[in-house]
């Protein structure tokens, strides 16, 4: 069955070489399908051939080379796999696709181009199908890398040139596109063709750049480096700029002293050389000529020459350079009296400069006179530098004025202003004295105005004095000047019709207080015044004078404050005695003098009451403080007799022998005898009621008083007085002595009784008198007298012995106390107070064995 296939497929191919651009699609009745299709490869890549969509049980590729009509097997397979053809080695690295008819070709070579046939067979088992699959392969070659050619790379401006994009490899049609790139980094399209060459004619300046030529084909687009292309052109009319400038008719024009800079450009390339002229001399060779602090004397011509050296072309530009300076400063502008102060004459001028300044004054000038100047409206100022201007037009007292002045140096104009006003206040008048009271200076002035006004002295007996400006002194000998009658001064501005006048009458000084008398305490400061009353004429110093008719100065007990009108003196510190009397004030000037006295009256504090004291005493046994105490007579004037107290102590005597003594010898009885000085110690509290003196010598006697205080005023001391004792209190002495004498006697009594029973056998007598017999009777007659004891001869002293006399053992009763006795019938006690303390003596004797 396959060779039948192949049988019938071999000589089909032959015959279908000749129509392969269609498709044939064969019925179901066993005809052939043909199939159609172009495929585009690129040299050196890959590129897949496809057969059918569906794998094929058999198939056979096969090749047709362009230009003949031979087809060579490629690759087959009938069913036993693939069989690449020897023929598949000159179309590049063959390979088949797994599971499918599709061939793979990588490194696509340029022979690889032509007819691939490619014979499919279905079904073969069964009813087979053919269908042939004819794929027209067309290889591409990219371009490569252009290379552009220029004419000249260096054109004159206005020549012809060409450039050229050579190619060595690429398949057309290909496309040419020439870029320019300017000196910004713009890029732009120059030209475009499907040819290599490309023609510029009329070379200019704008065609300086960067040039590339693009080459593009169906597969890929390369670009050529990069090409700069310089036009030889210039140099143009030079251009020449001026800092800093002004424009003038003649050019330019500069300020004195200022740094000028003349630039010159002129389009060119290569690039120009300068060369400067002025005045027709060569003075710099570059494009920027600087002129420091430029002078008058650099006025002129200043001509730029440039120059190309490549071309040796040049052009040249001139231009006129005035130096302007201007006046220096600004205008100066015043106004001044004319016609014996009944004009104004306004004055403007600004000397200097070039060219002249313009000046000229606006304001109100209604009124300027004719043959002064131009009369106008204030719109159209005047010209002139003076005009002259009368009183009886100026109705206002305040007038401005402004001269205007311009100068082609400034920009803007200068103007200066004056004005004209009359004083504000009225004229004043006054008179002072020389330090050397040689003269009297009669002075009045009328400052403030502009222009200043007219000032002149008329005084009695033809005392006067001429004219002057702002200001007069008439000066008068000392002593000479006219009393009660006025010395007067006239004053005249130019803006006012009437003059103004003030008046001096001199008279003598006259001198004011405020207290003629003057009361005051003792110890406080007062102070006396001195005015003087609001006098023309001037006086010298105002001088006071003590109690004691002595010139006052600052001291320690005075202060003196003083101006020209008044002089406080201060005393301080007040005394009666010494600072009670008449003080004098005084002053004088050039028409007489004057004083006045003021009394001065030092009171003494009113007395404080007395004062006792009530308590003086010891506040211990050391005798080292004092406690004290005092009343005053009348509390009832409690905090306004009295301010405070001086307590007082002093040494009355002293004894030595209380002093420490270690030989233990006689107390010595004489007594060393101290001057009375007494110790002062001021209280300043008035409630004050008591006080401690510390620090006592305990040896010494003292005696204290106390003095009471009102300010400076000092009262009745006391009755001075010696310190008491400190009082004694033997009640809790004598109790404690008790107790421990009871206490001692218990612990002796026991101590005794515990003896007496332990040593009973060596005692029985002692035993049995305390204790008694053992089978006697409790009670027995004490009325025998060999068991009585008799007291002694001295009276109230019992002695009990231990020893007995010879004779038989009595058994003594025992007695209701121990510790007493029972004196004899007949006995008196002996006499004395119950109160006097009672010396008894126990003795007792034992014997041990």
């Amino acid at each position: 069955m396959v060779a039948q296939l192949l049988g019938l497929a071999f000589p089909f191919l032959l015959t279908s070489l000749f129509d392969l651009t269609y498709a044939i699609n064969i019925n179901p009745s066993g005809e052939v399908v043909y199939r159609d299709t172009s495929v585009y490869g690129v040299v050196n890549k890959a590129v897949i051939l496809e057969c059918g969509s569906t794998s094929p049980d058999m198939y056979i590729w096969s090749f047709t080379k362009p230009g003949t009509e031979a087809i060579k097997a490629v690759v087959y397979d009938l069913g036993h796999g693939p069989r690449i053809q020897k023929l598949a080695q000159t179309l590049g690295q063959l390979t088949v696709i797994s599971n499918s008819a599709a061939v793979s070709i990588e490194k696509l070579p340029l022979a690889a181009q032509g007819l691939y046939t490619c014979q499919a067979f279905y079904d073969i088992d069964k009813e087979p199908k053919v269908y042939y699959y004819y794929v027209h392969l067309t290889v591409r070659v990219p371009v490569t890398k252009p290379n552009l050619l220029v004419s000249d790379v260096s054109p004159v401006e206005g020549s012809t040139m060409w450039m050229r994009c050579n190619l060595e490899n690429g398949t057309g049609p290909i496309e040419y596109v020439w870029q320019h790139e300017t000196r910004s980094g713009n890029i732009s399209v120059f030209a475009q063709s499907n040819t290599s060459v490309v023609n510029v004619t009329n070379v200019n300046r704008n065609h300086t750049g960067g040039y590339r030529c693009v080459a593009s084909n169906a597969v890929n687009s390369e670009r050529s480096n990069s090409i700069w292309l310089d036009i030889i052109f210039g140099p143009d009319i030079p251009q020449i700029d001026v800092t800093p400038y002004t424009l003038t008719e003649r050019g330019y024009s500069a300020l004195e002293r200022e740094t000028v800079s003349l630039l010159c450009q002129a389009q060119s390339h290569p690039p120009s050389q300068y060369v400067w002229f002025y005045n027709n001399s060569q003075v710099y060779t570059g494009p920027q000529l600087t002129i420091t602090k430029i002078l008058r004397m650099h006025t002129g011509d200043y001509a730029c020459l440039a120059q190309n050296t490549y071309l040796n072309t040049r052009s040249k530009k001139t231009i006129s350079l005035t130096v302007y300076y201007p006046p220096d400063g600004s205008p100066s502008c015043s106004v001044e009296p004319a016609q014996n102060h009944t004009s104004l004459r306004l004055l403007c001028s600004w000397s200097g400069g070039f060219p002249s300044a313009s000046l000229h004054w606006t304001g109100d000038l209604k009124h300027v006179r004719q043959d002064e100047a131009d009369t106008g409206q204030q719109a159209n100022p005047l010209t002139n530098t003076a005009i002259l201007l009368p009183s009886e037009g100026l109705t206002s007292s305040n007038s401005l004025f402004t001269c205007m002045g311009s100068h082609p140096a400034l920009k803007e104009s200068t103007e200066c202003r004056t004005s004209t006003h009359v004083p504000p206040a009225e004229p004043v008048c006054f008179a002072y004295v020389t330090n050397n009271k040689q003269y009297l200076m009669l002075s009045c002035s009328w400052d403030g105005g502009a222009p200043k006004a007219l000032v002149w002295w008329e005084g009695p007996a033809g005392q006067g004095k001429g004219g002057e400006e702002n200001s007069n002194i008439l000066i008068l000998r000392y002593g000479t000047a006219r009393s009660e009658k006025p010395y007067t001064c006239h004053a005249k501005h130019p803006l006012l019709v009437q003059t103004k006048t003030c008046r001096l009458t001199l008279e003598a000084p006259v001198l004011l207080t405020q207290r003629r008398v003057v009361s005051v305490y003792e110890g406080s400061d007062v102070q006396l015044t001195c005015n003087l009353r609001a006098n023309y004429l001037p006086v010298s110093e105002i001088t006071w004078f003590n109690n004691q008719g002595i010139d006052v100065e600052d001291t320690s007990k005075y202060k003196l404050l003083r101006t020209s009108a008044w002089a406080n003196l201060t005393v301080r510190d007040t005394e009666e005695t010494q600072d009670s009397g008449e003080y004098r004030c005084s002053t004088s000037n050039a028409v007489g003098g004057t004083e006045i006295n003021v009394t001065l009256v030092v009171k003494k504090h009113p007395m404080p009451p007395n004062v006792t004291l009530v308590k003086v005493m010891y506040n211990s046994r050391k005798r080292n403080e004092v406690e004290l105490e005092w009343q005053i007579e009348s509390e009832a004037e409690k905090g306004g007799g009295w301010t405070g107290f001086i307590l007082e102590h002093t040494w009355v005597s002293e004894r030595p022998g209380r002093r420490s003594s270690s030989n233990g010898s006689k107390e010595e009885t004489e007594e060393r005898i101290r001057p009375l000085v007494w110790y002062q110690n001021i209280i300043q509290d008035p409630e004050a009621r008591s006080h401690i003196v510390g620090r006592l010598t305990p040896t010494v006697t003292y005696q204290f008083r106390i003095t009471p205080l009102n300010h400076r005023t000092v009262g009745h001391p006391s009755a001075a007085k010696t310190p008491a004792e400190p009082r004694f209190n033997a009640y809790p002495a004598v109790i404690g002595a008790a107790v421990g004498g009871m206490l001692f006697a218990a612990i002796v009594t026991a101590l005794l009784l515990m003896y007496i029973i332990r040593n009973r056998n060596n005692n029985p007598r002692l035993h049995d008198m305390l204790f008694g017999m053992q089978h006697s009777q409790s009670r027995e007659n004490i009325n025998f007298p060999e068991d009585e004891v008799v007291g002694g001869s001295e009276g109230g002293i019992e002695e009990i012995g231990a020893s007995s006399r010879p004779g038989p053992t009595m058994v003594l009763p025992r007695a209701s106390s121990p510790l007493s006795a029972t004196p004899s019938i007949g006995q008196t006690p002996p006499s004395g107070d119950d109160n006097e303390p009672v010396s008894v003596t126990i003795t007792v004797k034992a014997t041990g064995s």
